[in-house]
């Protein structure tokens, strides 16, 4: 299959503030949070991407432009509803210290596959549209330009998180174990038997290697030799 680069957008007001932003509209980036999107988009400039989808709030559109704005082509770029933020409900635009108060809170850090928020969306109905979702845009880029074909995806912490921890194997209720901060980089390939996740949560380093494709196959048993960089 394909390879899918995961990025989260940069900081934003609402993020800097310890508010839950959700899918409120006109939640931009601040300056911190553009300065990362820019250094996302200068580690992606290296790589030839076929496609740069992301999700329609105004952060990750942002973060987007970011990263179009420093390839050389013109990746397909459409907004994908299905990596838009989990409805929050009633959470949303209410200052997470506060939620931290609720009794909903203690399940949100142990047992997410049991939660929905009041008035919102399951986290399971999340995993479970975003995961569909990157998959289906894989398949598509692996269609359209073949197995070496590398794209981005633009999304939120939690969409991204559950998407690591569906590649990983790991149940949702495991998944407050992954951390995906503001314009990082995870990279995941489908293979034909299994994903093969190759990064998680990076926001520095040379990305240059993605350029000459990920090969498919078994597992290196040992480790391997890990991807050419010359």
């Amino acid at each position: 299959m394909a390879t899918v680069i995961l990025v989260r957008h940069g900081r934003t007001t609402a993020n800097a503030t310890g508010l839950l932003a959700g899918r409120a509209v006109g939640v931009g980036l601040d300056q911190i949070g553009r300065d990362q999107a820019a250094l996302t988009g200068d580690r992606l400039a290296a790589v030839p991407l076929v496609g740069v989808v992301s999700s329609p709030l105004e952060r990750c559109q942002q973060t987007a432009q970011f990263i179009l704005d420093r390839q050389f082509g013109t990746p397909y770029a459409p907004a994908e509803s299905d990596l838009t933020e989990c409805d929050y409900g009633l959470w949303q635009g209410r200052l997470l210290s506060d939620l931290a108060t609720e009794e909903l809170w203690p399940v949100v850090q142990s047992q997410p596959s049991a939660v929905v928020f009041p008035g919102g969306e399951s986290m399971a109905a999340m995993q479970a549209r975003s995961v569909a979702a990157i998959r289906r845009h894989d398949a598509a880029f692996e269609a359209e330009h073949g197995s070496g074909a590398v794209w981005a995806a633009v999304s939120h912490g939690d969409i991204i998180k559950s998407i690591l921890a569906d590649a990983l194997g790991m149940h949702l209720d495991l998944f407050q174990r992954i951390n995906v901060g503001p314009a990082s980089v995870s990279i995941v390939r489908y293979g034909p038997s299994r994903p093969s996740v190759y990064a998680t949560n990076t926001d520095a380093g040379d990305l240059s290697w993605l350029s000459k494709g990920i090969h498919a196959g078994d597992a290196p048993v040992g480790g391997g030799a890990g991807p050419e960089t010359s």
